[in-house]
Order: C-alpha cells, then sequence, then structure tokens
C-alpha cells in the first residue's frame, strides 16, 4: 500500500520566521511543502512571488509541490522549473490547451498536476487524466487560508478515484482546503492521497505533532 503524503501549505507560515518554518517541516513526518502562488486576478488575492520560492527552496529538503493560481500560467512553466519546482500544478480554469501545457511542465522536468475549483466537474479531466501526476481538488474555494471544507468534495473525490482506475492512471489524488484531524481519514477513506493542511498545521500550538497526527490518522 503507498503511504499517503501531507503536504503543509507554506502561505499559513510565518514569514518573519520563514526559514525556520521550513526546517520544522524539514524536520517533521510531513513529505511535500505545498506552496501557492496566487496573481490578484485569478484568485482575489496576492501571495510569494519567486524570490520567496527561491528562498524557499535554499532550505527545504523536501517535494517542492507548486500550486500555480494564476491566468497565463505557460509563461511562467521554464521559470518555476528553474527554482526547483518539483511538481508544478496549474488550474483547469486556466488552461485554453490543458494538454499542452501539461506536456510542457513534463519537457521542463517537473511533474504535471491540474487543479480543480469546488465548482468544476471531474469528468473534464477525461481525456487527459493519463497526462497527469496529481489533481488537486478545491475543498475551499481558492485564494484565502482558513476557510471551511466543502462537503461535495467527498463525491467528487470517489468520482476521480473512479476515472483514474478506468485509465489505467497512475494519477495522485490531492485534497487542498479545510484539512483537520476531523477529516483527515474520510479524506483518505474515500480515495485521496496528499492531504495539504495550511492554518490547521501553522496556527496549532505544536506544528511538528500536528502533522504527526494528520500522517498517522492518514495511513492508519
Amino acid at each position: 500500500m503507498n503511504s499517503k503524503l501531507i503536504a503543509p501549505s507554506v502561505l499559513a507560515a510565518d514569514f518573519a520566521n520563514l526559514q525556520r518554518d521550513i526546517e520544522m517541516v524539514n524536520n517533521s513526518d510531513a513529505d511535500w511543502f505545498h506552496i501557492d502562488v496566487m496573481d490578484g486576478v485569478f484568485v482575489p488575492n496576492i501571495s510569494f512571488g519567486m524570490p520567496v520560492l527561491q528562498a524557499i527552496n535554499k532550505h527545504a529538503k523536501k517535494t517542492l509541490d507548486v500550486h500555480l493560481m494564476i491566468v497565463n500560467p505557460d509563461k511562467y512553466i521554464a521559470t518555476f522549473a528553474d527554482l526547483g519546482s518539483d511538481i508544478l500544478t496549474v488550474h483547469f480554469e486556466a488552461c485554453t490547451h490543458l494538454h499542452r501545457t501539461l506536456q510542457a511542465i513534463k519537457s521542463h522536468g517537473m511533474q504535471a498536476g491540474v487543479a480543480l475549483n469546488p465548482h468544476t466537474s471531474v469528468s473534464v479531466l477525461e481525456d487527459v487524466i493519463t497526462d497527469i501526476d496529481v489533481v488537486c481538488i478545491m475543498s475551499v474555494n481558492p485564494g484565502f487560508g482558513g476557510q471551511s471544507f466543502i462537503e461535495n468534495t467527498y463525491k467528487k473525490i470517489k468520482q476521480l478515484k473512479d476515472l483514474i482506475i478506468r485509465n489505467n492512471a497512475l494519477t495522485k489524488i490531492e485534497i487542498d482546503g479545510g484539512v483537520n484531524d476531523k477529516n483527515a481519514k474520510q479524506l483518505i477513506d474515500a480515495g485521496a492521497d496528499v492531504l495539504v493542511a495550511g492554518s490547521y498545521v501553522f496556527k496549532s500550538s505544536s506544528p511538528l505533532n500536528t502533522i504527526k497526527t494528520l500522517k498517522n490518522l492518514a495511513n492508519s
């Protein structure tokens, strides 16, 4: 059985103590760093850009899972590869030529991810599922941290799992938004492989223990 993965979302880290928080994740049971890049156009918020990713990469010792919530992601694929991204996820809703975008990400040596907003059906991935390494299901509306979880997510995970199995794909299912110790096990049971957690980890009294708890729940 594949181990289920935990990906703390750096957007919720303390930016005044970024190196400390990155090293905490390095020393934790977490598997990936989840890094949200927002442009204020595709989502109503702006987050860090290239220099911060460069700073994170300098200290991070785990997989960099970069989630682009931006318009025209194609323009920046090479840049994000140069900055050390291991996985580059683009939004289905931001890509006119999704297949071409996925091929471009892979040609730069990264794994290719596709994120779906809460209102987007998993059926839109029917024709490209075998080209996708990770599908990120947004379980909150993208753009702001700390929102509450959308219950319809469980149904979407099951539909996506079915699509993956039918096509013999090796795609991982990642859940982003509102993940905590109350729903982690249920998400994994529905078919999720990767859980992203932001405020739940970084705002807790002991982030190391919180990550450990999530990892144990996910793999119990």
